[in-house]
């Protein structure tokens, strides 16, 4: 249903915030992961028409949305990391002018605007004006205008910010419902809110799509790859100075450390099975450091057991 093909966006001085970047989307969700300064963000501007790209077609339907971005947009639902509202007005009064600007009838708007205030939990804060509203509720309101029209194609720029560990449990749900029949394209940094709902990840960094897959292979790429072991709370400072390390977990016995390394990076070294946030720590993070794109490249890769100049203190 919707296509981006060879997508290129180069800001003012020649920055390039999206890098040929091509992705091919139906029905369903997609998790497009990445580091802050990745390009996610102009990429989703770029799918709702608000940006146009450098170079590169975006293609809804087979027609070309570029040329005729009303095709698209009367089937969009966008939620950007930025939402701005009317302070005075309360979230029925400002659903309620978005609705008319979306072309919906007065009475068909009235029943969506309530089912939506109910789905987002606002019902009892409808009284409210806007300027009144904490950053979780504002990003509710965010999450219901997204929905106003029943769109088609769902995007949604890190639309989990500000909501409590309830209401993002509750939307990622959401998303993962109106996936059955639509396309949703989810953007985040944060590994936690899209391994639990997305089967279909893209992993980007500098702007360019770096590996897209499902969770279970993007972390079989860290098989043999990902240890666990113990150490003094002092030796800390040294693994991280050499590995990336995915987890700490104090104990009392010292400091659980999760590492990634070609080699056992210590001699009580556990090999572990790898899962997405090893996976993105691992094929992400060369890239934005500038060390080519596969897994533990160049200098994150460490040099094994053999070359680690410090022994844990502490045994399992």
């Amino acid at each position: 249903m919707l296509e981006l093909i060879d997508i290129t966006k180069v800001h003012r001085g020649g920055k390039r915030a999206v890098d040929g970047l091509s992705l091919h989307l139906g029905p369903g969700l997609l998790g497009l992961l990445g580091p802050n300064g990745a390009g996610k963000s102009t990429l989703m501007r770029i799918v709702a028409t608000v940006t146009r790209p450098t170079a590169g077609r975006l293609r809804y339907r087979g027609a070309d949305a570029l040329a005729r971005p009303d095709l698209l947009r009367r089937e969009l639902g966008y939620l950007p990391q930025d939402f701005g509202v009317y302070p005075s007005l309360t979230a029925r009064e400002f659903l309620g002018y978005l609705a008319a600007a979306k072309g919906l009838s007065a009475r068909s708007a009235r029943a969506r605007i309530e089912e939506l205030l109910a789905l987002v939990n606002l019902t009892e804060a409808v009284k409210r004006p806007l300027g009144a509203y904490s950053g979780g509720m504002l990003r509710r309101v965010g999450i219901a205008q997204a929905l106003l029209a029943d769109p088609r194609v769902i995007v949604v720029d890190e639309p989990t910010a500000g909501l409590d560990p309830e209401e993002r449990v509750r939307f990622r749900n959401l998303l993962g419902e109106l996936a059955a029949t639509r396309v949703v394209l989810l953007s985040t940094h944060i590994v936690p809110d899209i391994e639990s709902v997305a089967s279909d990840l893209a992993l980007i960094a500098g702007g360019r799509l770096l590996r897209r897959g499902s969770p279970e292979q993007l972390a079989g790429e860290l098989t043999g790859r990902v240890w666990e072991f113990l150490v003094d709370p002092a030796a800390v400072a040294a693994v991280q100075g050499r590995y990336p390390v995915s987890r700490m977990v104090r104990t009392a016995d010292g400091v659980r450390l999760r590492v990634l390394a070609d080699r056992a990076p210590a001699g009580d070294a556990v090999a572990v099975t790898p899962d997405l946030e090893d996976a993105y720590l691992g094929i992400v993070r060369p890239t934005a450091a500038g060390t080519g794109a596969g897994p533990l490249a160049g200098p994150l890769a460490g040099t094994g057991a053999e070359g680690v100049p410090w022994r844990p203190a502490v045994r399992r």
